[in-house]
Protein backbone atom coordinates (compact mmCIF):
# COMPACT_ATOMS: atom_id res chain seq x y z
CA UNK A 1 0.00 0.00 0.00
CA UNK A 2 1.30 3.27 -0.69
CA UNK A 3 1.70 6.39 1.32
CA UNK A 4 1.23 10.03 0.11
CA UNK A 5 4.90 11.61 0.00
CA UNK A 6 4.03 15.00 -1.40
CA UNK A 7 3.12 14.59 -4.52
CA UNK A 8 5.18 10.89 -4.62
CA UNK A 9 3.71 8.31 -3.65
CA UNK A 10 5.88 5.18 -2.65
CA UNK A 11 5.99 1.72 -1.03
CA UNK A 12 5.16 1.42 2.98
CA UNK A 13 4.01 -0.73 4.68
CA UNK A 14 0.97 0.70 7.27
CA UNK A 15 1.54 0.53 10.86
CA UNK A 16 -1.21 -1.15 12.92
CA UNK A 17 -3.34 1.35 14.23
CA UNK A 18 -1.97 1.09 17.66
CA UNK A 19 1.65 2.26 16.15
CA UNK A 20 0.62 6.05 15.59
CA UNK A 21 -2.33 8.41 16.81
CA UNK A 22 -2.87 10.06 13.64
CA UNK A 23 -2.49 9.77 9.83
CA UNK A 24 0.11 12.44 7.64
CA UNK A 25 1.69 15.52 9.26
CA UNK A 26 0.11 18.07 11.62
CA UNK A 27 1.14 20.99 13.31
CA UNK A 28 3.29 20.63 16.19
CA UNK A 29 2.19 21.36 19.47
CA UNK A 30 2.95 25.71 20.75
CA UNK A 31 6.48 25.04 21.02
CA UNK A 32 6.87 27.26 24.29
CA UNK A 33 10.35 29.58 24.68
CA UNK A 34 13.35 27.53 25.62
CA UNK A 35 15.32 28.57 28.52
CA UNK A 36 18.67 26.25 27.60
CA UNK A 37 19.64 25.12 24.79
CA UNK A 38 18.33 21.14 22.82
CA UNK A 39 20.12 18.47 23.42
CA UNK A 40 20.39 16.02 20.34
CA UNK A 41 21.02 12.21 20.48
CA UNK A 42 21.32 10.55 17.22
CA UNK A 43 21.75 7.04 16.50
CA UNK A 44 22.82 5.78 13.50
CA UNK A 45 22.05 2.11 12.02
CA UNK A 46 24.41 0.47 9.89
CA UNK A 47 22.56 -0.85 6.70
CA UNK A 48 19.00 -1.52 8.07
CA UNK A 49 16.48 -1.32 5.39
CA UNK A 50 13.49 1.24 5.12
CA UNK A 51 10.62 -1.14 6.22
CA UNK A 52 12.66 -2.82 9.08
CA UNK A 53 11.22 -2.39 12.03
CA UNK A 54 8.06 -3.41 14.28
CA UNK A 55 5.71 -1.23 13.55
CA UNK A 56 5.97 -1.55 9.52
CA UNK A 57 6.12 -5.84 10.16
CA UNK A 58 4.48 -7.21 12.80
CA UNK A 59 7.17 -10.25 12.28
CA UNK A 60 9.62 -7.90 13.82
CA UNK A 61 9.87 -7.04 17.58
CA UNK A 62 11.47 -3.93 18.17
CA UNK A 63 9.28 -2.52 21.48
CA UNK A 64 11.52 0.38 21.88
CA UNK A 65 12.01 1.72 18.96
CA UNK A 66 7.97 1.49 18.18
CA UNK A 67 7.54 3.39 21.56
CA UNK A 68 9.60 5.78 20.01
CA UNK A 69 7.45 6.42 16.68
CA UNK A 70 4.28 6.67 18.70
CA UNK A 71 5.58 9.24 20.94
CA UNK A 72 7.15 11.08 17.71
CA UNK A 73 7.04 10.94 14.51
CA UNK A 74 8.00 9.06 11.49
CA UNK A 75 9.55 10.30 8.02
CA UNK A 76 8.81 7.38 5.71
CA UNK A 77 10.47 9.25 2.91
CA UNK A 78 13.65 9.82 3.95
CA UNK A 79 16.41 9.09 1.08
CA UNK A 80 20.29 9.04 1.20
CA UNK A 81 22.18 10.87 -1.85
CA UNK A 82 24.60 8.05 -1.74
CA UNK A 83 23.72 4.82 -0.60
CA UNK A 84 27.21 3.29 0.71
CA UNK A 85 28.79 3.60 4.08
CA UNK A 86 31.74 5.67 3.64
CA UNK A 87 30.02 8.50 1.34
CA UNK A 88 26.75 8.80 3.11
CA UNK A 89 28.14 8.60 6.42
CA UNK A 90 30.81 11.71 5.11
CA UNK A 91 27.75 13.63 4.21
CA UNK A 92 25.93 13.16 7.46
CA UNK A 93 29.16 14.81 8.96
CA UNK A 94 29.83 17.13 6.25
CA UNK A 95 26.63 18.53 4.99
CA UNK A 96 27.95 18.00 1.21
CA UNK A 97 27.66 15.27 -1.31
CA UNK A 98 30.37 13.19 -2.30
CA UNK A 99 31.29 15.10 -5.30
CA UNK A 100 32.19 17.21 -2.61
CA UNK A 101 33.42 15.89 0.39
CA UNK A 102 35.76 13.78 -1.99
CA UNK A 103 34.68 10.49 0.45
CA UNK A 104 33.53 8.21 -2.71
CA UNK A 105 34.37 4.58 -1.76
CA UNK A 106 34.59 2.58 1.58
CA UNK A 107 38.55 2.29 1.08
CA UNK A 108 40.58 4.81 0.43
CA UNK A 109 38.62 8.28 0.66
CA UNK A 110 40.39 10.79 2.76
CA UNK A 111 39.26 13.32 4.94
CA UNK A 112 41.89 15.92 4.45
CA UNK A 113 40.30 19.18 4.20
CA UNK A 114 36.50 18.13 5.44
CA UNK A 115 35.39 19.88 8.61
CA UNK A 116 32.48 17.86 10.51
CA UNK A 117 29.20 19.68 11.67
CA UNK A 118 30.14 18.41 15.77
CA UNK A 119 32.70 21.25 15.32
CA UNK A 120 30.25 23.70 14.86
CA UNK A 121 28.57 22.77 17.78
CA UNK A 122 31.11 22.87 19.97
CA UNK A 123 32.17 26.93 18.85
CA UNK A 124 28.22 27.31 19.60
CA UNK A 125 28.96 25.49 23.34
CA UNK A 126 27.93 22.03 22.95
CA UNK A 127 29.71 19.53 24.64
CA UNK A 128 29.75 16.47 22.01
CA UNK A 129 30.67 12.42 21.84
CA UNK A 130 31.42 10.12 18.93
CA UNK A 131 30.72 6.25 19.96
CA UNK A 132 30.45 3.84 17.24
CA UNK A 133 31.37 2.97 13.50
CA UNK A 134 32.81 5.75 12.10
CA UNK A 135 34.48 4.13 9.33
CA UNK A 136 36.39 6.64 7.11
CA UNK A 137 39.67 7.64 6.62
CA UNK A 138 41.79 4.75 5.23
CA UNK A 139 40.75 2.47 8.08
CA UNK A 140 41.54 4.42 10.83
CA UNK A 141 39.94 5.08 14.60
CA UNK A 142 42.25 7.97 15.68
CA UNK A 143 39.76 10.60 17.21
CA UNK A 144 38.84 13.11 14.76
CA UNK A 145 38.32 16.98 15.48
CA UNK A 146 34.91 17.89 16.87
CA UNK A 147 34.39 15.28 19.37
CA UNK A 148 35.17 16.08 22.91
CA UNK A 149 34.34 12.33 23.56
CA UNK A 150 35.62 9.61 21.35
CA UNK A 151 34.88 6.01 21.34
CA UNK A 152 35.65 3.72 18.11
CA UNK A 153 37.26 1.08 15.92
CA UNK A 154 38.81 0.47 12.46
CA UNK A 155 36.43 -0.19 9.73
CA UNK A 156 33.23 -2.36 10.11
CA UNK A 157 34.41 -3.65 13.75
CA UNK A 158 33.27 -7.05 14.93
CA UNK A 159 30.44 -8.11 16.46
CA UNK A 160 32.28 -9.92 19.24
CA UNK A 161 35.75 -10.64 20.42
CA UNK A 162 38.23 -13.16 19.74
CA UNK A 163 39.92 -15.45 22.48
CA UNK A 164 42.58 -12.99 22.35
CA UNK A 165 40.66 -9.68 23.05
CA UNK A 166 43.80 -7.74 22.06
CA UNK A 167 42.95 -9.23 18.57
CA UNK A 168 39.81 -6.92 18.75
CA UNK A 169 40.15 -3.35 20.31
CA UNK A 170 38.55 -0.21 20.97
CA UNK A 171 39.96 3.75 20.23
CA UNK A 172 38.64 5.01 23.66
CA UNK A 173 39.82 8.99 23.56
CA UNK A 174 43.41 8.25 21.53
CA UNK A 175 44.04 4.61 23.88
CA UNK A 176 43.75 1.15 22.40
CA UNK A 177 41.13 -0.86 24.50
CA UNK A 178 40.51 -4.67 24.34
CA UNK A 179 36.62 -5.03 23.28
CA UNK A 180 35.20 -7.22 26.01
CA UNK A 181 31.37 -8.05 25.06
CA UNK A 182 29.05 -8.04 21.93
CA UNK A 183 29.39 -4.40 20.23
CA UNK A 184 26.00 -3.34 20.47
CA UNK A 185 25.64 -3.70 24.39
CA UNK A 186 29.34 -2.67 24.76
CA UNK A 187 29.22 0.95 22.18
CA UNK A 188 25.54 1.42 24.69
CA UNK A 189 27.98 0.86 28.19
CA UNK A 190 30.29 3.69 26.98
CA UNK A 191 27.47 6.06 25.95
CA UNK A 192 25.41 5.59 29.50
CA UNK A 193 28.25 6.34 31.37
CA UNK A 194 29.24 9.24 29.22
CA UNK A 195 25.48 10.47 29.53
CA UNK A 196 25.64 9.75 33.53
CA UNK A 197 29.08 10.55 34.20
CA UNK A 198 31.54 11.69 31.51
CA UNK A 199 29.69 14.90 30.40
CA UNK A 200 29.76 18.14 31.40
CA UNK A 201 26.17 18.60 33.06
CA UNK A 202 26.10 22.66 32.62
CA UNK A 203 26.21 22.42 28.85
CA UNK A 204 23.89 20.99 26.18
CA UNK A 205 25.37 17.72 24.46
CA UNK A 206 25.42 15.99 20.80
CA UNK A 207 25.95 12.40 21.36
CA UNK A 208 26.45 10.36 17.98
CA UNK A 209 25.70 6.71 18.77
CA UNK A 210 26.93 4.60 15.56
CA UNK A 211 25.86 1.39 15.72
CA UNK A 212 27.64 -1.59 13.45
CA UNK A 213 24.65 -3.61 13.38
CA UNK A 214 23.16 -4.76 11.03
CA UNK A 215 25.89 -4.88 8.72
CA UNK A 216 26.98 -8.04 7.04
CA UNK A 217 27.30 -10.80 8.08
CA UNK A 218 25.13 -10.23 11.11
CA UNK A 219 25.62 -11.84 14.38
CA UNK A 220 22.74 -11.84 16.89
CA UNK A 221 23.43 -11.19 20.69
CA UNK A 222 23.45 -14.24 22.30
CA UNK A 223 19.93 -13.74 24.02
CA UNK A 224 18.26 -13.51 20.50
CA UNK A 225 19.94 -15.44 19.05
CA UNK A 226 17.16 -18.20 18.31
CA UNK A 227 14.72 -15.09 18.70
CA UNK A 228 12.97 -15.99 14.89
CA UNK A 229 13.34 -19.84 14.11
CA UNK A 230 10.07 -19.92 13.72
CA UNK A 231 9.61 -16.94 11.89
CA UNK A 232 9.35 -16.85 8.14
CA UNK A 233 10.43 -14.05 6.35
CA UNK A 234 8.67 -12.87 3.09
CA UNK A 235 11.34 -11.47 0.68
CA UNK A 236 9.98 -9.05 -2.62
CA UNK A 237 7.89 -10.47 -5.57
CA UNK A 238 10.74 -8.37 -7.52
CA UNK A 239 12.88 -11.15 -6.64
CA UNK A 240 11.78 -14.00 -8.98
CA UNK A 241 13.86 -14.57 -12.26
CA UNK A 242 11.13 -14.17 -14.78
CA UNK A 243 11.02 -12.29 -18.07
CA UNK A 244 7.97 -10.10 -16.56
CA UNK A 245 10.20 -8.76 -13.71
CA UNK A 246 13.53 -8.25 -15.69
CA UNK A 247 11.22 -6.63 -18.64
CA UNK A 248 13.04 -3.16 -19.49
CA UNK A 249 15.67 -3.54 -16.59
CA UNK A 250 19.29 -2.53 -17.57
CA UNK A 251 21.50 -5.78 -18.50
CA UNK A 252 23.62 -4.79 -15.21
CA UNK A 253 20.46 -5.84 -12.88
CA UNK A 254 20.22 -9.55 -14.31
CA UNK A 255 23.84 -9.99 -14.63
CA UNK A 256 24.56 -9.14 -10.53
CA UNK A 257 22.09 -12.03 -9.76
CA UNK A 258 24.70 -14.48 -9.89
CA UNK A 259 27.48 -12.55 -8.07
CA UNK A 260 28.08 -11.36 -4.66
CA UNK A 261 25.17 -8.78 -4.61
CA UNK A 262 22.67 -11.10 -6.29
CA UNK A 263 20.27 -12.98 -4.38
CA UNK A 264 21.05 -15.86 -5.96
CA UNK A 265 24.90 -16.02 -4.76
CA UNK A 266 24.79 -13.37 -2.33
CA UNK A 267 28.18 -12.81 -0.20
CA UNK A 268 28.69 -16.18 -2.25
CA UNK A 269 27.63 -18.05 0.08
CA UNK A 270 24.58 -21.01 -0.38
CA UNK A 271 22.04 -19.34 2.00
CA UNK A 272 18.65 -18.26 1.27
CA UNK A 273 17.61 -14.79 1.80
CA UNK A 274 14.61 -16.00 3.99
CA UNK A 275 17.11 -17.58 6.53
CA UNK A 276 19.76 -14.56 6.01
CA UNK A 277 16.78 -12.22 7.90
CA UNK A 278 16.70 -14.34 10.68
CA UNK A 279 19.63 -13.16 12.20
CA UNK A 280 19.85 -9.74 10.33
CA UNK A 281 16.51 -8.84 12.57
CA UNK A 282 17.83 -11.08 15.84
CA UNK A 283 20.98 -8.46 15.43
CA UNK A 284 18.53 -5.50 15.89
CA UNK A 285 17.33 -6.42 19.07
CA UNK A 286 20.28 -5.48 21.16
CA UNK A 287 19.41 -1.91 19.48
CA UNK A 288 16.41 -1.80 20.49
CA UNK A 289 17.72 -2.66 23.66
CA UNK A 290 19.76 0.03 23.70
CA UNK A 291 17.27 2.39 22.25
CA UNK A 292 15.08 1.59 25.22
CA UNK A 293 17.96 2.53 27.71
CA UNK A 294 18.50 5.53 26.37
CA UNK A 295 15.60 6.69 26.39
CA UNK A 296 14.71 5.41 30.16
CA UNK A 297 17.70 7.57 31.04
CA UNK A 298 16.26 10.90 29.65
CA UNK A 299 12.78 10.59 31.21
CA UNK A 300 14.65 9.49 34.84
CA UNK A 301 16.81 12.55 34.82
CA UNK A 302 13.68 14.87 33.37
CA UNK A 303 15.57 15.21 29.94
CA UNK A 304 13.01 13.87 27.25
CA UNK A 305 11.42 17.59 26.58
CA UNK A 306 15.32 18.67 26.07
CA UNK A 307 16.27 16.28 23.84
CA UNK A 308 15.78 15.22 20.31
CA UNK A 309 16.55 11.96 19.75
CA UNK A 310 16.83 11.04 16.09
CA UNK A 311 16.65 7.12 14.74
CA UNK A 312 17.89 6.43 10.94
CA UNK A 313 20.19 4.60 9.11
CA UNK A 314 23.62 5.03 6.85
CA UNK A 315 21.75 3.56 3.50
CA UNK A 316 18.80 0.96 3.10
CA UNK A 317 19.39 -2.30 2.05
CA UNK A 318 17.64 -4.78 -1.03
CA UNK A 319 16.46 -8.32 0.08
CA UNK A 320 16.17 -9.50 -3.32
CA UNK A 321 14.47 -6.52 -4.60
CA UNK A 322 14.63 -6.90 -8.59
CA UNK A 323 16.87 -9.65 -7.65
CA UNK A 324 19.89 -7.89 -6.02
CA UNK A 325 20.90 -7.45 -2.28
CA UNK A 326 22.80 -4.77 -0.49
CA UNK A 327 22.50 -1.24 -1.80
CA UNK A 328 24.55 1.29 -3.99
CA UNK A 329 21.36 1.22 -6.26
CA UNK A 330 19.30 3.96 -6.69
CA UNK A 331 16.51 2.06 -6.52
CA UNK A 332 13.79 2.46 -3.80
CA UNK A 333 15.16 -0.08 -0.78
CA UNK A 334 18.79 0.67 -1.38
CA UNK A 335 18.23 4.75 -1.03
CA UNK A 336 15.59 4.89 1.63
CA UNK A 337 16.01 4.34 5.06
CA UNK A 338 14.10 4.40 8.33
CA UNK A 339 13.53 7.50 10.44
CA UNK A 340 12.02 8.21 13.52
CA UNK A 341 12.38 11.55 15.46
CA UNK A 342 11.16 12.13 18.94
CA UNK A 343 10.84 15.18 21.41
CA UNK A 344 7.77 15.34 23.29
CA UNK A 345 6.30 18.92 22.75
CA UNK A 346 8.44 19.95 20.03
CA UNK A 347 8.02 17.10 17.36
CA UNK A 348 4.86 15.77 16.45
CA UNK A 349 3.03 12.78 18.39
CA UNK A 350 1.98 10.00 16.66
CA UNK A 351 2.50 11.29 13.05
CA UNK A 352 3.55 9.93 9.72
CA UNK A 353 5.34 12.80 8.14
CA UNK A 354 5.36 12.50 4.17
CA UNK A 355 7.83 15.31 3.92
CA UNK A 356 11.26 14.17 1.95
CA UNK A 357 14.55 14.30 4.16
CA UNK A 358 17.87 13.81 2.80
CA UNK A 359 20.94 13.03 4.81
CA UNK A 360 22.12 15.70 3.36
CA UNK A 361 19.65 17.86 5.70
CA UNK A 362 21.12 16.66 8.90
CA UNK A 363 23.67 18.82 9.56
CA UNK A 364 22.13 22.01 8.53
CA UNK A 365 19.14 20.51 10.66
CA UNK A 366 21.58 20.22 13.55
CA UNK A 367 22.66 23.79 13.42
CA UNK A 368 19.73 25.19 12.53
CA UNK A 369 18.28 23.70 16.29
CA UNK A 370 21.56 24.70 18.31
CA UNK A 371 21.42 28.49 17.21
CA UNK A 372 24.56 28.24 14.84
CA UNK A 373 25.50 29.76 12.03
CA UNK A 374 24.99 27.99 8.37
CA UNK A 375 28.87 27.20 7.36
CA UNK A 376 29.29 28.25 3.22
CA UNK A 377 29.73 24.69 2.45
CA UNK A 378 26.71 23.22 3.47
CA UNK A 379 24.39 22.09 0.65
CA UNK A 380 21.50 20.70 2.27
CA UNK A 381 18.83 22.78 4.02
CA UNK A 382 17.35 23.35 7.92
CA UNK A 383 14.08 20.60 8.03
CA UNK A 384 13.07 22.05 11.14
CA UNK A 385 10.35 23.56 10.43
CA UNK A 386 8.95 20.39 8.18
CA UNK A 387 10.09 18.57 11.47
CA UNK A 388 8.30 20.41 14.12
CA UNK A 389 5.20 20.62 11.78
CA UNK A 390 5.72 24.23 11.53
CA UNK A 391 5.78 23.57 7.82
CA UNK A 392 2.68 20.97 6.78
CA UNK A 393 4.36 18.49 4.42
CA UNK A 394 2.13 19.19 2.10
CA UNK A 395 3.37 22.76 1.99
CA UNK A 396 7.74 21.50 1.83
CA UNK A 397 9.37 22.53 -0.96
CA UNK A 398 11.88 19.70 -0.74
CA UNK A 399 14.97 20.38 -3.36
CA UNK A 400 15.52 17.59 -6.28
CA UNK A 401 16.78 14.37 -4.76
CA UNK A 402 19.98 14.04 -6.91
CA UNK A 403 21.51 10.45 -6.04
CA UNK A 404 25.24 9.87 -7.46
CA UNK A 405 27.13 6.69 -6.80
CA UNK A 406 30.73 5.83 -8.18
CA UNK A 407 31.80 1.77 -9.31
CA UNK A 408 34.36 0.28 -7.38
CA UNK A 409 37.24 -2.13 -7.86
CA UNK A 410 36.24 -4.17 -4.87
CA UNK A 411 32.62 -4.54 -6.52
CA UNK A 412 32.55 -4.45 -9.99
CA UNK A 413 29.13 -5.97 -10.45
CA UNK A 414 27.67 -2.46 -10.03
CA UNK A 415 27.81 0.24 -12.22
CA UNK A 416 28.46 4.14 -11.37
CA UNK A 417 24.81 5.85 -10.77
CA UNK A 418 23.26 8.96 -11.17
CA UNK A 419 19.51 9.85 -10.73
CA UNK A 420 17.39 12.57 -10.28
CA UNK A 421 13.86 12.63 -8.35
CA UNK A 422 11.40 14.99 -9.16
CA UNK A 423 7.66 15.30 -8.64
CA UNK A 424 6.44 11.81 -9.31
CA UNK A 425 9.45 10.67 -11.90
CA UNK A 426 12.79 9.00 -11.25
CA UNK A 427 14.98 9.07 -13.25
CA UNK A 428 18.39 6.83 -13.90
CA UNK A 429 21.23 7.14 -16.34
CA UNK A 430 24.83 4.42 -15.85
CA UNK A 431 28.35 5.70 -16.48
CA UNK A 432 30.79 3.88 -18.74
CA UNK A 433 28.16 0.72 -19.20
CA UNK A 434 26.42 -0.37 -22.53
CA UNK A 435 22.61 -0.10 -21.05
CA UNK A 436 19.50 1.20 -20.86
CA UNK A 437 18.42 4.35 -18.80
CA UNK A 438 15.43 4.01 -16.29
CA UNK A 439 12.34 6.60 -16.14
CA UNK A 440 9.88 5.49 -13.31
CA UNK A 441 6.25 7.16 -11.99
CA UNK A 442 7.00 6.41 -8.47
CA UNK A 443 3.18 7.35 -7.41
CA UNK A 444 2.00 4.53 -10.17
CA UNK A 445 4.95 2.43 -9.77
CA UNK A 446 6.53 2.23 -6.21
CA UNK A 447 8.11 -1.00 -7.46
CA UNK A 448 9.92 0.14 -10.00
CA UNK A 449 8.93 -2.24 -12.55
CA UNK A 450 8.05 -0.52 -15.39
CA UNK A 451 10.54 1.37 -17.19
CA UNK A 452 9.20 4.19 -18.43
CA UNK A 453 12.42 5.50 -20.98
CA UNK A 454 11.34 4.32 -24.25
CA UNK A 455 7.74 5.89 -23.43
CA UNK A 456 7.22 8.72 -26.21
CA UNK A 457 4.64 10.55 -24.04
CA UNK A 458 7.51 11.05 -21.70
CA UNK A 459 10.50 12.39 -23.90
CA UNK A 460 10.19 15.51 -23.01
CA UNK A 461 10.52 14.93 -19.07
CA UNK A 462 13.39 12.36 -19.86
CA UNK A 463 15.47 15.48 -21.86
CA UNK A 464 14.53 17.65 -19.25
CA UNK A 465 15.44 15.41 -16.11
CA UNK A 466 18.48 14.61 -17.91
CA UNK A 467 19.92 18.24 -18.24
CA UNK A 468 18.70 18.45 -14.34
CA UNK A 469 20.81 16.15 -13.27
CA UNK A 470 23.94 16.72 -15.47
CA UNK A 471 23.84 20.64 -14.20
CA UNK A 472 23.26 19.09 -10.56
CA UNK A 473 26.30 16.69 -10.45
CA UNK A 474 28.75 19.54 -11.07
CA UNK A 475 30.81 19.71 -8.08
CA UNK A 476 31.10 23.05 -6.20
CA UNK A 477 33.78 24.67 -9.03
CA UNK A 478 31.32 23.86 -11.45
CA UNK A 479 33.17 20.94 -12.99
CA UNK A 480 31.90 17.25 -13.77
CA UNK A 481 34.17 14.15 -11.94
CA UNK A 482 34.55 10.69 -12.20
CA UNK A 483 36.97 9.63 -9.58
CA UNK A 484 39.62 6.54 -10.18
CA UNK A 485 40.30 4.62 -7.38
CA UNK A 486 43.38 2.28 -6.78
CA UNK A 487 43.00 -0.99 -7.30
CA UNK A 488 44.35 -3.10 -4.50
CA UNK A 489 43.20 -6.77 -5.22
CA UNK A 490 41.38 -8.53 -7.64
CA UNK A 491 37.64 -7.84 -5.71
CA UNK A 492 34.98 -10.22 -5.33
CA UNK A 493 34.12 -11.01 -9.08
CA UNK A 494 33.18 -14.46 -8.66
CA UNK A 495 30.18 -16.06 -10.01
CA UNK A 496 28.98 -19.27 -9.51
CA UNK A 497 29.75 -21.96 -12.12
CA UNK A 498 26.11 -23.46 -12.21
CA UNK A 499 24.37 -19.93 -11.72
CA UNK A 500 22.60 -18.23 -14.46
CA UNK A 501 23.84 -16.79 -17.50
CA UNK A 502 23.98 -13.23 -18.89
CA UNK A 503 21.17 -10.82 -19.64
CA UNK A 504 19.96 -10.31 -23.13
CA UNK A 505 20.90 -7.38 -25.07
CA UNK A 506 17.70 -5.14 -24.56
CA UNK A 507 14.93 -5.50 -26.78
CA UNK A 508 14.06 -1.78 -28.10
CA UNK A 509 17.91 -1.52 -29.06
CA UNK A 510 17.78 -4.22 -31.68
CA UNK A 511 16.92 -3.41 -34.89
CA UNK A 512 17.16 -5.23 -38.15
CA UNK A 513 19.98 -4.88 -41.34
CA UNK A 514 19.86 -1.64 -42.70
CA UNK A 515 20.59 -1.69 -46.91
CA UNK A 516 23.30 0.24 -47.76
CA UNK A 517 21.56 2.77 -49.05
CA UNK A 518 19.68 3.20 -45.36
CA UNK A 519 23.16 3.26 -43.61
CA UNK A 520 23.15 5.84 -41.06
CA UNK A 521 26.17 7.81 -39.74
CA UNK A 522 26.88 9.25 -36.57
Amino acid sequence: MAALIGTVSVPVTVAPASAFAGKGARPAQATQPRSKPRNVIFILLDDLRYDGLGFLQPNIKTPNIDKLARGGTYFPNTVVTSSLCSPSRATILTGETARNHGVVDNGGSDEKGLTFFPSYLQQAGYQTAFIGKWHMGKDSDAPRPGFDKWISFRGQGFYYPTANPMQRTLNVDGKSVPQKGYITDELTDYAMDWLEKGRDQKKPFFLYLSHKAVHADPQPAKRYEHQYDNVNFDIPASAANTPENYKGKPMWVYNQRNTWHGLDFFYHQDRKMSDYLKDYYATLSAVDDSVGRVMAYLKKNGLEKDTLVVFTADNGYQIGDHGLIDKRTAYEPSVRVPMVMYEPGTVPAGVVNTGRLRNLDYAPTFLDLAGAPRPKQFEGVSAWPLITGQTPASEWKAPDFVYEYFWEWSFPMTPTTFAIERGNLKYIQYYGVYDTEELYDVSKDPNEMNNLIADPAYRAKTNELREALYQQLANSDGQHKIPFGFRNREGNVQRHEGGIGSAPFPERWSIPYKTKGDAEHN
